[in-house]
């Protein structure tokens, strides 16, 4: 094989400052050396071997992933373009080999140096200088490693980090017999901690991929840090402005500094101290508890300002001067899930979330993978999460197919008023369920349970993405009850309950709870649930007649735009039939998603778009602009009608998270944005009905269709409405409302009609001018007849 060489040029090292007295932070990131070479029967484990192993060495980056590498080292053909992304298979049976030397810094007495890595994909040796350090085996968390006694005196040091196959590595667990085995990549995924996307979706592509995809650093740690602090409010009064607040903070101390110093607890709003106290330090563990009067709470989008403090707990010596300290923002606010296990007419149930009291009607989206190369996340986070902002989203679903966020995405969600649901990573599958696995999620849900309760927008944990379907999926007549499965029921929710007692806990998404599976298993008994089913037209039964309480996956496919299409196929390829059919063209079907170049699940995905076209228009165009139009069209009006439908049934009705906001990479998808962050109709009309007051109009109900007024504050609303039809000219109705704080109204009634038409809807709210509209009449409809109306509305001026 051939071998490149490569030089490494003295790196500028960058000292990041430290918040809790860990000392100064040097940055590994930047140009690293990259081996690879094909994985032998035994893996290459050490050094000593690779240096007997032929391989090829390319330039890296860190944080990075291979198929970056590859590319930028003409290699590989870029993976986001038509059907390139097979052109990975190959090398998901190679091992990788990261290395790269630093100088060693300079330690002052007590110090200790920790190597951190924010994240390695996957399964690491880890050396220094020719000794391991240790291993890791979970791409999802973060690694630290004290070095301190393996570092050079002086000079240079030399880290290596060696990788497997994921893919081969996978061959050596047994699978349970509900894996889908063969159906899907699945079965790869289940013993290895990896994101499960990343081993084909229907959202994203096959990329088994690996790499230090996110940061490297060489942390010098002081002989006194905090190793924990957790703020929690435990009761608010909203009305008296009261919080009930305990911090618990635990630290690294010599046993020489004990009862010397002084711990201070300080919280800060808008720069003034609200609230400061202090104690003599004669432990290493302590726990404070205060009242807090005129309180400023945290709330969600619409309810109230997301307030946050300046938290900080320090240790300072006699002489006034901070030896350690923990800083962090914080919010004051309790969450409280309120939910049944079923849900039955004559026993409506709940499925309710509470902030500070309060209920809060959720309007939001699933959070997928911003790109299924994470390493590129931190440079795309911001622009998809001001989008959710610009839709008013008041809560994110993590879903359980994905990395988890790191800070960035938590302080956003905290400024901006974003709850946010977390998944824990495991979807559509049934999880090994022994002690070697069990261990695996334990050391997860510690890592990550303790990263992220600081943050207010964190608002529940669930334990996984449609696994307590996932049980019957691949058994046949055999259907066992999810409730006896260990990892969901036992082993998440025992340690969250010692971790964090703060939130809510939901053992899996769609939960199917003992009193569900002894009632037969009928989905309409589920508080809360996946609304996918037939995917046929979005006013359907299936769609309407529903008694769930919540919806946390509902969407509709939508074709993206032509300038994205032209970025992401190949030119031949942008025309998606073969000639004189509505047969796909292999890269339409590739980026349909496919499982794999050979799977066949989702061949029928891209039909899902005619097939809608033709439940509203009645024929589906061939001409491709008028194609993406039509599509787009149905996907807006569909998503638009269910966050109505929803809203309009608040409280019966208490949320709706819809899927999804935006891509992970370029495909043909339910997402109202694309991957090159092009938004689809979708998008602005579903803007247009996420705003805190809304006015809609409803399906005819006994020869009249209701003009509804939705409030999502704590605020009485008062407005004016008028309703026309865009053909006519007629004003249908005007009328003028009060929507009550937190509530509905109905304003009026419209008479039903046989006509089809659109009729545009013109509301002020406190003198605030809107625009909505309604499509009037049975499907289908003519398209012309849609494209004349759609250019009349506000909405296609954007």
């Amino acid at each position: 094989m051939k071998h490149y060489i490569l030089y490494i040029a003295i790196l500028t090292f960058l000292f990041l400052p430290s918040t809790d007295g860990r000392g100064q932070s040097v940055s590994l990131n930047g140009t690293w050396e990259l081996s690879f070479w094909e994985q032998p029967a035994t893996p290459v484990r050490s050094p000593e071997v690779l240096r007997q192993t032929e391989c090829r060495t390319i330039t890296a980056t860190v944080p990075g992933n291979v198929e970056l590498d590859l590319l930028a080292a003409g290699l590989i053909h870029d993976p986001m373009i038509g059907s390139n992304v097979w052109e990975m298979r190959p090398y998901e049976g190679y091992q990788w080999c990261y290395a790269r030397t630093f100088p060693t810094p300079a330690l002052a007495d007590g110090q200790r140096a920790s190597l951190r890595f924010g994240g390695i994909d996957c399964l690491a040796d880890i050396w220094l200088n020719g000794t391991k350090v240790g291993e890791a085996e979970n791409m999802l968390i973060e690694h630290a490693f004290d070095v301190t006694d393996l570092l050079n005196g002086s000079g240079d040091n030399t880290l290596q980090v060696i990788l497997r196959s994921a893919v081969i590595e996978s061959q050596n667990y047994l699978l349970n017999p509900y894996s889908n085995k063969g159906s899907t990549a699945n079965p790869e995924s289940e013993n290895v901690r990896k994101a499960p996307h990343s081993y084909g979706w229907d959202i994203l592509p096959r990329l088994v991929s690996a790499g230090l995809w996110r940061s490297v650093e060489l942390q010098i740690v002081n002989p006194m840090h905090f190793t924990d602090v957790f703020w929690m409010v435990s009761r608010v009064d909203a009305g008296k402005k009261q919080a009930r607040v305990k911090v618990d903070y635990q630290l690294r101390i010599p046993f020489r500094e004990l009862d010397k110093h002084q711990a201070v607890v300080r919280l800060k709003r808008n720069g003034k101290v609200v609230h400061e106290s202090s104690q003599l330090l004669y432990t290493h563990a302590y726990a404070h508890s205060f009242n807090l009067e005129n309180a400023e709470l945290w709330w969600p989008r619409g309810y109230g300002e997301p307030a946050l403090y300046d938290a900080e707990v320090a240790i300072v010596d006699s002489a006034g001067r901070t030896l350690a300290s923990d800083r962090r923002r914080i919010g004051l606010r309790t969450v409280a899930l309120e939910m049944t296990e079923i849900t039955t007419p004559e026993q409506p149930g709940e499925f309710c979330f509470r902030v500070n009291g309060e209920k809060i009607f959720i309007k939001g989206s699933n959070w997928v993978p911003v790109d299924a190369l994470h390493s590129r996340d931190a440079s795309l986070l911001k622009g998809v999460l001001d989008m959710a902002v610009d839709m008013n989203c008041n809560m994110l679903r993590c879903w359980g197919g994905n990395v988890y966020e790191d800070h960035a995405f938590f302080d956003f969600c905290d400024e901006n008023g974003i709850l946010v649901w977390q998944d824990f990573a495991m979807g559509c599958s049934v999880y090994p369920q022994d002690d070697g696995f069990a261990k695996k999620i334990e050391q997860e849900v510690r890592a990550v349970a303790l990263k992220l309760r600081n943050h207010p927008s964190l608002a529940l944990w669930a334990g996984n993405n449609e696994n307590d379907e996932a049980i019957s999926w691949s058994t046949g007549d055999f259907d066992p009850d999810p409730n006896r499965e260990r990892i969901s029921r036992r082993t998440i929710s025992e340690l969250l309950f010692e971790l964090d007692p703060t939130r809510p806990y939901l053992p899996s998404s769609p939960y199917r709870s003992p009193a569900y599976y002894a009632g037969g298993q009928d989905q309409h008994l589920l508080p809360e649930r996946h609304l996918w089913g037939p995917r046929g037209y979005y006013k359907a039964p299936f769609y309407t007649d529903v008694h769930n309480h919540f919806v946390s996956e509902i969407g509709y496919h939508g074709c993206p735009n032509r300038e994205s299409l032209e970025k992401m196929f190949t030119k031949d390829c942008v025309y998606p039939w073969k000639k004189g059919t509505f047969e796909w063209n292999d890269e339409w079907q590739t980026k349909a998603s496919r499982y794999h170049q050979y799977a066949t699940n989702t061949l029928g995905r891209n039909n899902l778009m005619t097939n809608q076209i033709r439940a509203l228009f009645g024929e589906a165009p061939t001409e491709l602009d008028k194609f993406i139009f039509a599509s787009q069209t149905v996907q807006a009006e569909a998503m638009k009608y269910f966050v109505e439908f929803w809203r309009a049934g608040k409280f019966r009705r208490t949320g709706i998270l819809w899927w999804n906001l935006r891509d992970g990479w370029p495909v043909v998808s339910d997402a109202v944005t694309d991957y090159y962050n092009s938004k689809k109709m979708a998008y602005y009309y579903i803007r247009q009905v996420q705003v805190d007051a809304c006015v809609m109009i409803g399906d005819a109900r006994e020869g009249n269709h209701p003009v509804v007024a939705v409030n999502d504050t704590r605020t009485e609303k008062r407005g004016t409405v008028t309703v026309r039809d865009l053909d006519t000219r007629e004003t249908l109705f005007s009328g003028r409302f009060v929507i009550p704080v937190n509530g509905k109204t109905t304003v009026g009634y419209i008479p039903e009609t046989a006509a089809q038409g659109m009729w545009l809807i013109e509301y002020a709210v406190d003198g605030e001018k809107r625009t909505n509209h309604y499509l009037a009449g049975k499907a289908p409809f003519r398209l012309q007849d849609y494209e004349r109306w759609y250019k009349q509305l506000p909405v296609s001026k954007r």
